[in-house]
């Protein structure tokens, strides 16, 4: 009896060792590596915090760092936060006759910096497109600067296909060599990087990364609705 009992013990010992092995092994150490870095694309986790500045480099922003801040009160006119410079030494434009950023005076632009392999800037476009179907025919213009960060992203082929794939419709300003990226940034660069100019080029809306898409659309209806 004594030895059926034992006998039985180390068959159920066998059996729940044999189970705890088999989920052990299942997770593979690239299931794992990628388990842990699910953190880090969290962006409403670090939605509070400003993103990590890499002095003198470029990185694309995580969260919703707003430098300076907007105003979020419905009605409020939006802050003069000063002038930004004329877009130069550009390679060209797509979508558009453009031949620089005075070709839009008078209009209300959202001036946007991106790359299409962006993360981040992929996901700023869903509201871009509704604010452009909202406000295009009312004076609005949306200028993306496209400054890329990888090889591969400076072929104007590539560009061209991303932008029918991501359903960017909007002027496209070619910013191969990062000069109006930088101009525009100084010491803080990222990737989107989305500024609001009025009917005068006077700067009303400053922001770095995702979010702010209610200040986005309010800036925009207050400076179409109420003039600069």
């Amino acid at each position: 009896m004594q030895r059926s009992q034992f006998a039985a013990a180390v068959i159920v010992l066998a059996v729940v060792a044999g189970l705890l092995a088999g989920r052990f092994l299942s997770d593979s150490p690239d299931e794992r590596a990628v388990a842990a870095a699910d953190p880090v694309d969290e962006v409403d986790a670090a939605a509070e915090q400003e993103p990590n500045v890499i002095s003198g480099g470029e990185q694309a922003a995580v969260g919703t760092a707003t430098v300076p801040p907007t105003s979020a009160e419905v009605g409020e006119a939006p802050p003069l936060l000063g002038e930004k410079p004329e877009l130069v030494d550009l390679d060209g434009w797509l979508q558009t006759d453009a031949t620089g950023l005075a070709s839009f005076d008078g209009q209300v632009r959202i001036v946007q910096f991106w790359t299409f392999g962006c993360r981040n800037c992929k996901a700023t476009l869903p509201n871009l497109q509704q604010i452009y179907a909202d406000w295009h025919d009312r004076g609005l213009e949306i200028i993306g600067v496209h400054a890329p960060e990888f090889s591969h992203e400076a072929d104007i082929d590539n560009i061209v296909g991303a932008a029918a794939d991501l359903g960017v419709t909007w002027p496209i300003a070619l910013d191969t060599e990062k000069t109006n990226f930088r101009a525009w940034q100084e010491n803080r660069r990222f990737w989107p990087r989305t500024y609001v100019l009025d009917q005068n080029g006077q700067v009303r809306f400053d922001h770095i990364g995702e979010g702010k898409y209610d200040e986005l659309a309010e800036t925009v209806a207050h400076l179409i609705e109420n003039g600069a």
